[in-house]
């Protein structure tokens, strides 16, 4: 649910283009709009005097309308998006969360009905394991985008009910930091869908999704509860299809029972039997009938919902499989040019600082001076001077490494 970069390349495309817009807010038009939020707010459930101590001296934040507006300049290939986000690093975090929050994990699977590994892959794909929350101010970004832009009514409801969170106590302001469209914590929640879901497992008195594992991991099933997911079902799992296969009606959406998968020819690629039973499953292929195979059953679609995005639900499920212990995929994804891992991206940005350019901080994120750097080297190595992270250039740059 981080609404700003479930797409991990796009993060860098969207700041570029947030640049271009303007920064400067008219300081008395945003003034104005507070004010005339603030019968609304206090019709929504907000107190007068809660409204006005949070909402005074804040100041619009204009760059949270430049992501809002911008296009991502190209879609992310999924095997550059699964490489980053499915990676051994993160595996062996994930199987050190299971580990160190064990007892909590059988609490919430006994309470909720889903198992700890997926719970834990949410929170590892959702913050890494809550080291990136977000660092954009809640009620900053919402106040900005409920006072410009588009979407104006939806985020003035999301702006209110942070503004109730605060009134509750579940959350102090200061640690309301996250995604410069309002989604917070380990397992970011957006507040509408904190307030309907949020449980306080500690047993502490308040729902905390900051500072409060327990109740982060807890929320994190409910949700997936609510959503239908059913813990005597996989999310579902690789197939290999027979040759010259009709793909016409594959699509998650468009199930059939895995008896009929099987009398059409399709197996798991793990040698397991299809099973002939009722199960019903839709056939998603993410890169086209040439690259690897799924057939996803409802529990995929809870996933799907938690984000609203095919390849973010992949991201799930297949984190959830190797934190289970269980392999990559075996299908290639259709290129020559496969996608990075993090620990790869960094060492690609070591070796473009090694060659003088200026990118920040080596931190495996591929933003826009990242990208630029990319792009020269490309350029003087002979490749597509497209800025995009991957194989093809690592291995170049590798070659012509600089002591």
């Amino acid at each position: 649910m981080l609404m700003s970069s479930r797409l991990l390349a796009f993060a860098g495309a969207l700041s570029a283009l947030s640049m271009s817009f303007p920064l400067h807010a008219d300081e008395a038009a945003f003034a104005s709009c507070l004010a005339g939020l603030r019968g609304e707010a206090v019709a929504k459930g907000v107190r007068a005097e809660a409204f006005d101590t949070h909402t005074a001296g804040l100041a619009p934040d204009m760059a949270v309308i430049g992501f809002l507006d911008a296009q991502p300049e190209f879609v992310t290939p999924i095997w550059d998006y699964l490489a980053a986000l499915v990676d051994d690093e993160r595996v062996a975090d994930g199987q050190a969360m299971l580990a160190q929050w064990a007892p909590v994990l059988a609490r919430v699977e006994v309470e909720y009905g889903v198992d700890a590994a997926t719970v834990v892959a949410v929170w590892g794909v959702e913050s890494n394991y809550g080291r990136n929350f977000g660092s954009r101010p809640l009620l900053t970004s919402l106040a900005t985008l409920s006072c410009f832009g588009r979407r104006q009514s939806f985020f003035r409801g999301e702006f209110f009910t942070t503004l109730k969170i605060i009134q509750e106590g579940h959350v102090a302001p200061e640690r309301l930091q996250g995604s410069w469209a309002g989604a917070f914590g380990h397992t970011q929640f957006m507040p509408s869908t904190f307030m309907r879901l949020a449980v306080d497992f500690d047993g502490d008195g308040r729902r905390d999704l900051v500072d409060s594992v327990p109740d982060a991991l807890a929320s994190t099933a409910n949700f997936l509860k609510r959503a239908g997911w059913r813990s005597a079902l996989p999310w579902g799992f690789e197939v290999k299809l027979p040759a010259g296969m009709d793909v016409s009606d594959v699509g998650r959406r468009n199930k059939k029972t895995l008896a009929s998968w099987a009398a059409r020819g399709v197996k798991r690629v793990d040698a397991q039997a299809l099973p002939a039973d009722s199960t019903r499953a839709g056939l998603l292929l993410p890169a086209g009938k040439d690259g690897p195979a799924f057939l996803v059953t409802r529990n995929f679609d809870a996933l799907y919902s938690y984000n609203a995005a095919e390849s973010y639900g992949l991201a799930i499920a297949h984190l959830s499989d190797r934190l289970r212990g269980g392999a990559p995929f075996v299908a290639s994804w259709p290129t020559d040019d496969p996608g990075l891992s993090r620990a790869e991206r960094r060492e690609l940005q070591r070796l473009l600082l090694a060659r003088g350019h200026d990118i920040g901080e080596v931190d495996g994120m591929i933003g826009a001076r990242t990208r630029d750097a990319i792009k020269l080297e490309q350029a003087g190595l002979g490749l597509d001077a497209d800025g995009r992270a991957g194989r093809r250039t690592l291995e170049a740059l590798r070659k012509h490494a600089r002591p």
